[in-house]
């Protein structure tokens, strides 16, 4: 039975069983419309996501619920007997993860893990209590189901949904299922099954579907697949409510199919253009009657396809660079808003702040009480100083995005978090009510995902110094010197990065650059320049090295020191190319063979560190989207919408407007597939064209890219070798090419 039919087939099972529990403020300031509900249904909760995530020590562990409507949780206990309470399932499973940091010295994290537990959890010498400092603490970005995988499937996002839980978010974003949503909705609106689906977006690429983006690319989906995904947005959700967060949804703003004002008499659309090459759906007038009906059937599908009402929405007008024709902007956000209070009068309409969104023609237009902006910009910008004033005192939540498209780039700017965070939360007038966790693809940069998580948590502002030392304890389970001072390299570079270059995200490599002499970056709209040392950072791979051997074992140790290996190799790539260009320039034939042989020889020890890491093989990201197909052509439509997404991403137009590579990422079958073979075929160009003293023949590199990302070849989808020696093969590569 092929994976998605299987995967309908158990959440259809699964979800009868489930306890639905809801813990969702009503205004955007935090205050609750109404107590939520407090019943034994949390801590049963909490103990299940102990025991997946601890399945050797989670009897030892005591949850209660409390009558309480703060998030606190208290951690309590002595040997063998530790107890846990707080009001909601995620709100203990914080105080866990709090537990296994400073008491067991373990680390459970999206990306590696260390539990070397004794057989008797340890006790606390006193109880430990703490209070959330904001009500809301949002996980996901709209585009995390593209960059992150749209093919994962439930035992995925089981194990990604304990682990925000467990790292203090109540609010996470799901897209899952939108596309069968909408396809039930306007098939009430004179459309047929088969011209729906021609509409919709493919998995990968359906974010910007629902950002109003895009639409009918690459293929059309089929009615199994949209079965499949409904049934598995509607597990998600009861899973995220059982564990008492908040889900929050796509909202209605007004995305209709081609020609609906032809099918609906008197409705008024307005037509969005072209996006990167692509038509964009036209945008229905809210300020009508046809969307308040739109909107109405929107919302009631939606309760009915996933379990009820949540009460946070995700809309983005006018997404970059929407075009609202001759409708008043104002105008048009009263009637979006309301036609979701009219659904959900509790609802908050949750925005992106990014770029110029939203408006003050927006946020002046609405109830700001039922606003919430994410901020993705709060690190990222040094001009961005006042969000009161920007955005007229609209409730906010402190956000980061430190990676776009996937980028595998090591690092985020935490001295911004640990110093403006806590600033702007306690000053005078604060709107600051909550953190964003916003990087454009998940389960990446743990040391970021950790710190980020606790600001939640923290009465004051970190000590990022202690903190990277106490990470290196929690992360291998004891003290050693190595580790400690590899993570104080880390903290003073990759990590000790800042806004001030008006940078969120560090530079991705030159290896998954289209091949120039002048290249600068893989991604058009990524740092053309390293933000930090390169020779500071290099000493961190020797300390990880030598981290005494029994601290070794742990995936948590095993993908920190292949990150750090593969960003000192990717940071070489930027020593290495302007040698190569002077080579070349000079005409020095010796020199230009040595220094490419060596940027082919660190591109090939780069792809067998890679392949040590199932979370690293492009393999696996193929099969995932493969494994959701019904047939064979099902299943080669599929592969293409995934891996498109990491190349060429649509069309030959947006890959030269700068989408090609947006999602660039060192992943082994990139690096020794479609990266490797750009770079060859470039070198054995312009070695032939200095041997014939001619300018180089111009490459179709479009017409490459494609080709390869429908016709990969063979790509593995189980790890081999062992990450340590591939690393100490890295370091040994860095001395001899320095």
């Amino acid at each position: 039975m092929p994976l998605a039919r299987r995967a309908f087939l158990t959440a259809v099972a699964g979800a009868a069983g489930t306890v639905a529990c809801s813990h969702a403020p009503a205004h955007s300031d935090g205050t609750p419309a109404k107590e939520a509900p407090v019943t034994e249904a949390a801590a049963a909760a909490a103990t299940r996501a102990a025991r997946r995530l601890l399945p050797h020590h989670w009897r030892q562990l005591r949850f209660e619920a409390t009558g309480t409507r703060t998030d606190t949780f208290r951690v309590s206990g002595d040997t063998g007997r530790i107890t846990i309470t707080g009001n909601t399932a995620a709100t203990q499973l914080i105080g866990l993860r709090w537990y296994l940091k400073h008491t067991a010295h373990a680390n459970i994290s999206w990306a590696g893990e260390q539990l070397d537990l004794p057989t008797d959890l340890p006790g606390l010498a006193e109880p430990v209590t703490r209070t959330a400092n904001v009500p809301h603490r949002f996980a996901l970005n709209d585009t995390n189901d593209g960059y992150t995988g749209a093919y994962n499937d439930w035992t995925y996002w089981e194990r990604e949904l304990d682990v925000l839980a467990l790292h203090g978010y109540n609010e996470v974003l799901v897209y899952a299922g939108a596309d069968a949503l909408y396809h039930r909705v306007f098939r009430g609106f004179g459309y047929t099954d088969e011209e729906l689906r021609q509409w919709i977006a493919g998995p990968a690429h359906q974010p910007w579907w629902l950002m109003q983006n895009l639409a009918a690319f690459p293929d059309p989906v089929s009615r199994q697949l949209l079965d499949a995904r409904a049934a598995l947005g509607r597990r998600i959700t009861d899973r995220v409510r059982e564990l008492g967060m908040t889900p929050v949804f796509p909202g209605y703003f007004g995305t209709v199919p081609p020609g609906f004002a032809d099918r609906n008499e008197g409705a008024r659309t307005v037509p969005q253009g072209t996006w990167m090459g692509l038509r964009r759906p036209d945008w229905l007038d809210p300020r009508t009657e046809h969307f308040a009906r739109v909107a109405a059937a929107f919302y009631r599908a939606q309760d009915e396809m996933f379990g009820g009402p949540s009460t946070l929405y995700k809309m983005d007008l006018l997404h970059e660079g929407g075009d609202p024709g001759d409708v008043p902007v104002a105008d048009a956000a009263k009637g979006v808003e309301k036609a979701l209070l009219t659904a959900h009068p509790d609802a908050i309409w949750v925005i992106l702040g990014w770029q110029r969104n939203p408006p003050r023609a927006i946020v002046d237009a609405v109830d700001k009480s039922h606003m919430l902006v994410v901020d993705g910009l709060s690190d990222r910008f040094p001009k961005v100083t006042d969000r009161e004033a920007d955005w007229g005192d609209t409730p906010y939540a402190f956000g980061s995005i430190w990676n776009f498209g996937g980028h595998t780039t090591l690092g985020a700017n935490t001295p911004d978090w640990a110093a403006l965070f806590n600033q702007w939360r306690t000053k005078p007038g604060s709107t600051l009510r909550g953190v964003a966790l916003l990087p454009e693809a998940a389960d990446n940069n743990p040391a970021a995902f950790d710190l980020f998580s606790e600001l939640a948590w923290e009465d004051g502002e970190l000590d990022l110094k202690a903190w990277f030392r106490e990470w290196a304890l929690s992360r291998y389970g004891a003290r050693d010197p190595h580790a400690e001072a590899a993570w104080d390299i880390l903290r003073r570079t990759a990590y000790g990065t800042t806004r001030a270059d008006s940078w969120s995200e560090g530079a991705d490599g030159l290896f998954g650059a289209r091949p120039s002499l002048t290249a600068k970056s893989a991604a058009k709209w990524s740092p053309k320049q390293l933000r930090y040392d390169a020779d500071e950072f290099e000493p961190a791979l020797g300390e990880l090295l030598r981290v005494r051997a029994n601290l070794r074992n742990s995936s948590a140790y095993r993908r920190d020191l292949l990150d750090v290996a593969r960003q000192a190799v990717s940071n070489r790539s930027r020593v290495l190319l302007p040698r190569i260009r002077k080579a070349y320039e000079a005409g020095d034939a010796s020199d230009f063979d040595r220094m490419t042989g060596d940027w082919l020889a660190l591109m090939d020890v780069l792809e067998t560190l890679l392949a040590t890491d199932s979370g690293h093989l492009l393999g696996r990201w193929v099969a995932d989207a493969r494994a959701w197909g019904a047939d064979a052509a099902e299943r080669d439509r599929l592969a293409y919408d995934n891996l498109s997404l990491l190349t060429v991403w649509g069309t030959r137009q947006g890959a030269d407007a700068g989408l090609r590579d947006y999602g660039n990422r060192e992943w082994a079958g990139l690096v020794g597939g479609l990266y490797r073979l750009r770079w060859s075929t470039y070198f054995t160009e312009l070695r032939a064209a200095m041997a014939e003293n001619r300018a180089p023949e111009v490459v179709d590199w479009f017409t490459m890219e494609d080709r390869w990302t429908r016709r990969p070849g063979h790509l593995a989808t189980r790890p081999t070798g062992d990450t340590y020696e591939a690393a100490v093969r890295v370091r040994e590569l860095l001395v001899t090419t320095r």
